[in-house]
């Protein structure tokens, strides 16, 4: 419900949209190379990146030049693909080492690892043709990855919008819209979807990498949706102050009893959530689903370099000697999650016996 508490000296206020705009363009197939929007450049610059090597894409995935569970698989199973023109043009490229490398680049989200075992399938079917209806066969899946991806957002957007009121004010974490997938988005694809009935989104900066900051002010700015920046230490001021009416994160894994693992500071919005009353909802695709990981305890939590912490950019925040522990995501546990908003529909506890059904 929408908290009657909001100041009316709010910098963040509902509006509606004059007009819908085109989808960002995370990442495409053209002429045989995959070409990557370099997030580590925005918002200041608009850059793609082509590559025409599958180790080129590997680079690009642990680089964060593309990020995001959705679109990392998505260029993962583009990367496979390539792989198969590079076969194709008699280069030495084995398909195990095509597949260890990938899944290498980053260790938690496991669109990542669903999309290989997609692409694995295919190439291992491929293997009694030729180099080029192998080729073929490898960039027609992974097109069809990239189409699923999108159709997927979109019905997330649908069924999450059912659950924002009108002039709702939305706090959300590191970026998990067009940037981040194929295309919509899965959180910021609810606000998209909700809108044109007049809201507002808080965007946490995302420490140390800053995708609140760079990436999701500069999307929702791109399609006319109200945005104001927050520093991640302000959520639980907003919520008492009664100016956040509901959370709604992305994650890059979730476990079959319904724990989650997304960036850094989710957790600490869901304990923030739950203390002050407001739902917390969590959106992404089936494939964000591992029902191999029985908890968060089976969940691999990347460790990323620490100078993302002492630096911002080019400047030093600290001298070099200063121990630094840097993990990218948190565990959340199902507890805190009020619902789980997927292409299947809303997901509500409990947890274990319902994603069971939906993934069986």
């Amino acid at each position: 419900m929408i908290s009657g508490r909001r100041s009316l000296l709010t910098p963040c206020w509902p509006r509606l949209r004059s007009e819908k705009k085109i989808m960002v363009r995370t990442l495409y197939w053209e002429d045989g190379k995959l070409y990557l929007l370099d997030q580590t450049l925005l918002p200041w610059e608009e850059k793609y990146v082509a590559c025409t090597d599958y180790r080129q894409a590997v680079a690009a995935i642990r680089e964060m030049q593309v990020r995001g569970a959705p679109a990392i698989g998505v260029a993962a199973a583009y990367a496979v693909a390539m792989a198969g023109q590079q076969r194709l043009r008699g280069e030495d490229v084995s398909p195990d080492q095509v597949l260890a490398d990938l899944t290498a680049s980053r260790p938690t989200a496991v669109n990542l690892f669903w999309a290989l075992e997609r692409m694995q399938r295919c190439w291992e079917k491929a293997m009694g043709l030729g180099l080029a209806e192998q080729a073929h066969v490898l960039l027609a899946e992974a097109e069809r990855i990239h189409r699923e991806d999108l159709e997927a957002n979109r019905a997330i957007g649908r069924y999450g919008a059912e659950l924002v009121p009108p002039g709702a004010s939305v706090l959300t974490i590191c970026n998990a819209g067009s940037l981040a997938t194929s295309g919509y988005g899965t959180a910021l694809g609810v606000v998209r979807a909700a809108a044109d009935r007049g809201l507002c989104v808080w965007a946490c900066e995302t420490r140390p990498r800053l995708q609140g900051a760079r990436l999701t002010t500069w999307e929702l700015q791109q399609d006319d949706i109200p945005v104001t920046l927050i520093t991640d230490n302000m959520a639980g001021y907003l919520m008492q102050q009664g100016r956040v009416d509901l959370v709604i994160t992305g994650a890059d894994r979730i476990a079959a009893n319904g724990d989650v693992a997304n960036k850094i500071g989710t957790y600490s919005l869901a304990v923030l959530a739950a203390y002050h009353r407001l739902p917390f909802y969590v959106a992404a695709p089936l494939s964000t689903f591992d029902r191999t990981a029985a908890s968060a305890e089976d969940i691999p939590i990347e460790e990323r370099n620490p100078e993302e912490v002492r630096r911002v950019g080019r400047e030093a925040l600290v001298p070099a000697t200063i121990p630094v522990y840097n993990p990218a995501f948190d565990p959340t546990p199902a507890a805190l999650v009020t619902a789980f908003i997927t292409e299947r529909g809303v997901i509500y506890p409990p947890y274990p016996e319902k994603l069971a059904q939906v993934l069986s």
